[in-house]
C-alpha cells in the first residue's frame, strides 16, 4: 500500500507516539467516525504498512542500562561469511539490532547489556570468537537526547 492520504498519515503518527489508544480516541484525533478508522487501521495492517504494536521497554528496568552501536567489518565480502556472521548474532539476545550497511563496514549493530563489563564480555566472548571479523568498532552510548525506535 503505497498511495498513503493524509488521514492514513494521521492514523500512523498517531499511533507511532501511542500504540494503545482507543478506536475512539483515534477516530477524534484524525477526524473519522470510529466505523471508518478501524477500517483503515484495519487495511493498513492487512497491508503490512502497520507490521505491529510493541511495548517500549526501559532497557534499566530490566538489566540492560549499556548501550553500544558496534560497526563490524568482515575480512572478505561475499555471501557466506555474510550468512555466517548473521547467524550468529541471531542467537545473541545482546544484539537488539542487526543491519547490513553500505559503506567501510558491512554491519552495523544495537547492542544492550548491563554495563561496561557485560559489554567486555560481549566484546570478547561473543564477537570475538565470529570467524571471519576484520574489524570491531564500539560507540558507547552516553545519552539519547531523541530516541523514537518503538
Amino acid at each position: 500500500m503505497s498511495d498513503l492520504d493524509a488521514i492514513d498519515r494521521k492514523i500512523l503518527r498517531a499511533l507511532a507516539n501511542d500504540g494503545r489508544i482507543t478506536d475512539l480516541d483515534l477516530a477524534a484525533k484524525v477526524g473519522l467516525s470510529p466505523s471508518a478508522c478501524l477500517r483503515r487501521v484495519q487495511e493498513l495492517e492487512r497491508s503490512g504498512v502497520i507490521r505491529g504494536y510493541r511495548a517500549v521497554v526501559d532497557p534499566a528496568a530490566t538489566g540492560g542500562g549499556f548501550l553500544a552501536y558496534v560497526s563490524i567489518g568482515l575480512a572478505t565480502h561475499t555471501k557466506a561469511p555474510q550468512a555466517k556472521f548473521e547467524a550468529a548474532v541471531a542467537s545473541a539476545p545482546e544484539v537488539r539490532e542487526c543491519h547490513n550497511v553500505t559503506g567501510g563496514i558491512e554491519y552495523l549493530l544495537r547492542v544492550e547489556v548491563r554495563d561496561l563489563a557485560a559489554y567486555k564480555y560481549f566484546h570478547t566472548e561473543v564477537l570475538g570468537v565470529i570467524p571471519g571479523l576484520a574489524s570491531i568498532t564500539s560507540f558507547i552510548v552516553m545519552d539519547s537526547p531523541k530516541d523514537e525506535r518503538a
